[in-house]
């Protein structure tokens, strides 16, 4: 009895549509906590920064490169980790990776050195994030068509939630037991992400039963004398030989004996298929959106990163500076589910809207460098914090919609877009501290920030016209004046030989009557 509950809980779910609910708000909730265990403890990590830097005597920027590793990890191993999940499918590899980040976390709790940290939370731990995170926002995405947008902005503000609930809590266990025994108790809370995985039911959508497609009516004839010759054809071929008729009721599509096989083919991978489909990337609307990912994480960093020591630096106190933090993480969960809900309308060019929000929060980002006073700095935190919300709650989930790639390549899509994103996250803020470094101004950081948005702006306004072809006219007109000659071409071939026996020995109409 145990093993038939193990098998029909492992057993994918056959839907004859896109569910949008069911076991899909299973996953909404398990994706929250994916959320809160992965880039929730990534945003909390600075509550070790002090006493990382006492333990080891580094500086801050070296103490900062654990988490730089990090980040890079999780997004350059994209494309491993959805070339595993095609492979073995989402749950198994969300499994490994809660496993690999807990056992990140505390291995690094008894570090000696900075470097054992690089290895420990940048490798190991970065890795697990990557196998938890994107196998679940991608099957998340599967489960819900209409509801997608609201339902991946809601279940996305893990990370905020988290970073209320872990940076307390944390620094209120350390003043207990000491940082090691609290980053000790922070890696066993990890492996909650395990169970998290263990949730994630594999999905498939197949046809609806016994409504097999119709063929149209000038096809009919054709389709019925090619049937009775197949028919005829294989039963004098295999008489006797145990061989079933390929034309049998139950091979049919949408006969019930051949679903769940058929399920189970689709929830494995289809054998022969690829792992990971490159042809994304001949799409130019997918290349000028992952130009625009590339480009829009550049202003990911900034605000969190400089934000309190901007504060500082225009002589607020340590508290009213951390405060502005604080704003800002509340009006991101506002921004993703205000998202959400906007999305989640239709009929909208969801694609505008995020464009509408990334030219936002260009200009808040802009705003930030002439900011004064704690109300200032209070107003561009709120509104930026707003925008971040919006565009980091959706611009993954929008690869499944049709203006990009589609629900049926967004496993392959999202890999390789995760991918190219890993380059603005190791370059972008050594990029900013750059500019602090040279200026001595915080206020510096925000413009590389401000202009990667901009640039990346241009890129997502490119993304519909490229889709629909519209960058591509003078190919459409080579292809205009080829017609004739190819229509040439094909009245050359003999008629004979593009008809048919029936259509030889059928009788014609008579004229002025039409066939039936």
């Amino acid at each position: 009895m145990s093993h038939k509950r193990l098998q029909l809980c492992c057993r994918a779910n056959v839907y004859t549509q896109v569910p949008d609910g069911g076991w899909g708000w299973v996953v909404a909730v398990s994706f929250f906590f994916v959320e809160v265990f992965t880039y929730g403890i990534i945003k909390s990590f600075g509550v070790f920064f002090n006493d990382l830097m006492d333990s080891f005597d580094e500086s801050n920027s070296r103490i900062s490169w654990v988490i730089s590793i990090c980040v890079f990890v999780l997004t350059f191993t994209a494309p491993l980790s959805t070339v595993l999940s095609s492979r073995f499918g989402h749950r198994p590899v969300v499994m490994l990776g809660g496993l690999l980040v807990s056992a990140g976390m505390v291995t690094a709790a008894f570090s000696q050195k900075v470097h054992h940290m690089y290895i420990a939370i940048g490798v190991v731990s970065g890795l697990g994030f990557c196998f938890s995170f994107l196998p679940t926002v991608t099957i998340l995405s599967q489960y819900f068509d209409k509801r997608r947008s609201v339902v991946t902005a809601v279940a996305s503000t893990g990370e905020c939630f988290a970073m209320f609930a872990f940076a307390p809590a944390i620094t209120a266990l350390k003043e207990m037991v000491g940082w090691r025994h609290s980053m000790l108790f922070v890696g066993l809370l990890q492996l909650n992400l395990v169970v998290c995985g263990a949730l994630l039911r594999p999905i498939v959508v197949v046809g609806t039963l016994g409504t097999p497609e119709t063929p149209a009516p000038e096809h009919r004839q054709e389709a019925q004398y090619m049937l009775e010759n197949e028919k005829t054809r294989t039963s004098i071929d295999s008489i006797d030989s145990g061989v079933e008729l390929t034309t049998s009721p139950k091979n049919a599509p949408g006969h019930p004996a051949a679903v769940e096989p058929a399920a189970e083919l689709q929830a494995r991978g289809r054998p022969g298929a690829p792992l990971l489909d490159f042809s994304v990337l001949t799409e130019r609307g997918f290349v000028c959106y992952t130009l625009f990912g590339l480009f829009v994480t550049l202003g990911f960093f900034a605000p969190s990163l400089y934000i309190i020591p901007l504060g500082l630096s225009l002589g607020l106190d340590r508290d009213r500076a951390a405060l502005l933090l604080c704003a800002m993480a509340v009006a991101e969960v506002f921004g993703r589910i205000g998202a959400g809900l906007v999305l989640n309308r239709e009929p909208i060019r969801k694609v505008y809207i995020e464009l509408v929000c990334v030219v936002l929060l260009a200009l808040a980002l802009f705003a930030f460098t002439f900011a004064e006073g704690f109300w200032g700095l209070m107003a561009c935190s709120i509104f930026s914090g707003a925008m971040i919300g919006t565009v980091a709650g959706t611009h993954i989930p929008l690869l499944a919609e049709d203006d990009v790639v589609g629900i049926q390549k967004m496993s392959s899509a999202a890999g390789v877009y995760v991918f190219f994103q890993s380059i603005s996250g190791l370059a972008g803020p050594p990029l900013a501290g750059l500019l602090v470094d040279q200026s001595r101004m915080y206020s510096r950081a925000f413009y590389s920030c401000a202009a990667g948005m901009l640039v990346a702006a241009v890129c997502l306004a490119l993304v519909r016209p490229c889709k629909r072809g519209l960058c591509c006219r003078p190919r459409a007109r080579e292809g205009k004046a080829e017609g004739p000659r190819g229509k040439k071409a094909l009245q050359d071939i003999p008629e004979d030989f593009l008809e048919m026996d029936l259509g030889k020995t059928e009788p014609r109409a008579p004229a002025g009557t039409e066939p039936v």
